[in-house]
This record gives structure tokens, C-alpha cells and sequence, in this order.
């Protein structure tokens, strides 16, 4: 059974009554669930950028613009001194782990950075302690976690989790915080009944239910905090009713899920190429090998499902393959992923893909991606954290559909299929930020320049 996600604001129109956005006050705080080498690499670039001794190349809210008004108006700011966002120098960074190494230590043995960019900030990471993580054996079975919290059922680590948050708040003196998953991929888990609203949930949380993951405890908690919630892996986390019930009802932004980084980033963008010319497709084999802890959790049968699921359902929502049979009918589409040590982060992705044209002659496309798996994905937790604060601070609750840019299975209403095209999500997201600042939405209709 595929649960499709919770009714939300997203479908916004500009005459859609426009929220007041407050402006950011003081500090933000980050938490991440999960410190390993994406986590530890989003925050040394943040500490570097804001020294002015690195440049956050990837993230659109420091680096990217927005075209405003016409054209020929030659209005495109950058979308930072356009949107009130936080800045750099604002954030305040709180983890949660099942090891218990500082920021520092797991920098420098994950090894995705390399030492000229530690030392200047090695003082600043080494006082980033991991909290303990709440862990559950089943849900990762090829990790051992040694500074992991204990409770008598998951309701108990909820509470201790929804601690956590509010020590953090106060011990950091901040009032405004926001999550982002960074931890590994949980065994793949259909939504039951347990996951329908947010009493069953609750009940569920008492009885130790086994089918509520580790993620899920996370994200509860951080609802209860009104604290927003971005799910950077393929868990279920807050992608079910009961969880949906309770962003709306704490008014809470929640988006997820899994980051869009590598290959599924190409398949985004080309297969809509060749959907927009009409172009067949036979097969689309890939296949990834990494040798991080992410590689590692994934060679579990039961965690690649996960993450099997999320990078499949890409090309079947682009190419529609019942609207166009001719064309994508018969497609076939494999995705592998092998965990292979000596790679470390620098992930490589290979993509087979088999296309025809004219008369149905074939040809093909190789693509080789060699890659930064963490590389990739700490400017996404960038733009996240600050994207989440802003909608939180707009008053946006529920699922934030405009960020489907960042995510490989982004979350979304029941009744709407899920837009994976970037083309499409990146217009989405400008449109979002044009509406929140009551600027016209663009079209690209562009008729009023020749009439």
C-alpha cells in the first residue's frame, strides 16, 4: 500500500491570500539528527563561509537569484537580500548521534573535507557534542550505536527527545529552531494503522509499536516542539496522516523526503528532456558505489528497499508511461547501489540509458558521475534549515510542497501526484517566494512583449 501525503497550502494562486512573513530575530537553531559526514560537512562550510574562508557554492539561498517583474525590467536579486532569511551568522548548531565523537573527530575520519579546511575552524567543531541518539537495532541493522538513549517504550523517548530540544533552546539562547534528518536510511516501512492519527499514534508510541522507526520519534518530538521538520533520507519519519494531523494542528512546516543529490538529480533533469521532445525510452539502468556509512546501511536488503523505492518512482511521475505508451510502455528501470570501502564519500553513479527517435531507431546515453556524496548534500541542508525557517515565520503548516526541488520523493497532497521534473519544482519554488513577497508570478507566457 503507497500512502500518498496530507492536504496542505501549496497550491497557492496570487489570488490566494498572502501570509505576513516576520522578520528573523535573533538566532536559529539547527538540529540535526544524525552527525556523520553530511552533517559535519553542511556545518564546517557554514563556519567557513561566514569567516569568509570558504564559498557555499550549491546553495541557492547564498548563491542563487530570482528574476522579479519583466525581462526587460532587470529587476534579479539575489534571493537572500530578497526573502528575509537568516543569516549565516545566525545559526546555532545542535546534533543528536549513536557514537559519541565530537564534530571534529567525525570530520576529520569521515574525510570528505580535507585539513586546510579544518584548522581554522577545528576549535568550533570540537565543541559540537552529539546528543544521544534514539536507536533501535531493527530499523539499522548494520550500525551498533554506544551512546544511545534508554527508555522504557517510545512514548518515554519522545519525551526525553522533546527535552533535548528545549535544553538545547535554552542552553544556546534561542527561541526559533528548525530540523534536519541527516541520519541513515531506516528499513523500509509501510504506513498501518498505527500511523492514522494521532491518537492511534500515540497508543502506538506506549506499546513499543515495532513499525513506528527511530526517524519517527525525531519527528514527533519535533512537532510537539513546533519545531520544522526536514526528512533528508527515504524513512517515513513524517510522511504519514497521523503525523500530518499533528503539523497541522501545532502549526508546524514539515518537507521531506530524501535528498536529491547525484544521480537521481540527472534523471530529473534529462528525463523531462525527453519527454518535452517526445523522445522513447527502453531502459534506464543505473547503478551507485560508495563506501560511506550511508553505503554501509545500505547493503542491509531491508534499508536499500527504502531508498530502492524513493530513486525508482523518479521516471514513472516524469514520463507517465500510461499517457504515452509509444514512448515509455515498455521501459525498463533498475537502480543498484554497492557498498565498496575504499571509495569513502566520492560516490560514483553509472547510468546505462537506452532512447529512440525517428522511425524508431535507438541510441544511447552513458553517463558517469563521479561524485560527493556529502559534497552535494550540505548546501541542501543549508537552503532546507532556512527555507523551513521562513515558511514557519510565514505561518505555513503542513507539508511545504514548494521544496520538492530538494528531495527525491517529495511529500504531497493525497489527491495530486508528486512533481518530480526540476524544471517544473524550481519555478515552483521562485513562484512561492514571488507570492510570499507579493510580487507578480512569472509565467513565461511573454505575449505582452510583442502585442
Amino acid at each position: 500500500m503507497t500512502m500518498r501525503s496530507a492536504p496542505t497550502h501549496t497550491e497557492s494562486s496570487s489570488e490566494s491570500k498572502r501570509p505576513k512573513v516576520d522578520a528573523p530575530q535573533g538566532k536559529l537553531g539547527v538540529l540535526l539528527p544524525g552527525m556523520g559526514a553530511v552533517a559535519t560537512t553542511f556545518i564546517a562550510g557554514c563556519l567557513l563561509a561566514r569567516r569568509g574562508l570558504g564559498q557555499p557554492f550549491g546553495s541557492i539561498t547564498q548563491l542563487g537569484t530570482i528574476r522579479l517583474g519583466k525581462r526587460n525590467e532587470g529587476r534579479v536579486p539575489r534571493i537572500s537580500d530578497f526573502v528575509p532569511l537568516a543569516g549565516l551568522s545566525d545559526l546555532v548548531f545542535g546534533t543528536w548521534d549513536i557514537f559519541p565523537d565530537d564534530a571534529l573527530t567525525v570530520a576529520r575520519e569521515s574525510k570528505v573535507i580535507e585539513e586546510r579546511h579544518i584548522s581554522p575552524i577545528a576549535d568550533e567543531l570540537g565543541k559540537i557534542v552529539p546528543m544521544a541518539g534514539a536507536f533501535y537495532q531493527e530499523d539499522v541493522k548494520r550500525l551498533r550505536g554506544t551512546h544511545v538513549k534508554a527508555a522504557r517504550n517510545k512514548a518515554e523517548m519522545v519525551e526525553q527527545l522533546r527535552e533535548d530540544i528545549r535544553r538545547f533552546k535554552r542552553e544556546q539562547g534561542v527561541e526559533r529552531a528548525v530540523a534536519v534528518w541527516c541520519g541513515s536510511t531506516e528499513r523500509f516501512v509501510e504506513p498501518n494503522a498505527a500511523h492514522q492519527s494521532i491518537e492511534s499514534f500515540e497508543k502506538a508510541l506506549a506499546a513499543n509499536d515495532a513499525s513506528i522507526t527511530g526517524s519517527a520519534l525525531y519527528a514527533w518530538a519535533c512537532l510537539q516542539e513546533r519545531v520544522p521538520f526536514a526528512n533528508g533520507a527515504p524513512n517515513l519519519s513524517v510522511d504519514f496522516p497521523a503525523a500530518w494531523e499533528l503539523a497541522r494542528e501545532r502549526n508546524v512546516a514539515i518537507a521531506g523526503k530524501d535528498f536529491k543529490t547525484g544521480q537521481t538529480l540527472m534523471k530529473t533533469v534529462l528525463a523531462p528532456a525527453f519527454k518535452a521532445r517526445a523522445l522513447g525510452l527502453n531502459g534506464w539502468f543505473s547503478t551507485n558505489i560508495l563506501g560511506n556509512r550511508d553505503g554501509e546501511v545500505l547493503g542491509e536488503p531491508e534499508n536499500f528497499h527504502s531508498k530502492e523505492v524513493s530513486k525508482l518512482g523518479v521516471l514513472e511521475h516524469i514520463l507517465e508511461p500510461e499517457r504515452y505508451p509509444s514512448l515509455y510502455g515498455e521501459m525498463y528501470h533498475k537502480v543498484r547501489i554497492e557498498y565498496y570501502p575504499p571509495r569513502g564519500d566520492a560516490k560514483e553513479g553509472w547510468d546505462n540509458i537506452d532512447i529512440f527517435g525517428w522511425l524508431g531507431y535507438p541510441m544511447q546515453i552513458k553517463i558517469d558521475f563521479l561524485c560527493r556524496d556529502s559534497i552535494l548534500a550540505a548546501p541542501l541542508v543549508l537552503d532546507l534549515a532556512l527555507f523551513m525557517d521562513l515558511a514557519q515565520r510565514a505561518n505555513l503548516s503542513g507539508i511545504q510542497e514548494w521544496l520538492s526541488f530538494f528531495f527525491k520523493s517529495p511529500m504531497h497532497r493525497p489527491d495530486l501526484y508528486p512533481e518530480h521534473d526540476l524544471f517544473i519544482q524550481s519555478m515552483k519554488l521562485k513562484n512561492t517566494l514571488r507570492w510570499l513577497m507579493g510580487e507578480e508570478l512569472i509565467t513565461h507566457l511573454g505575449r505582452d512583449y510583442y502585442d
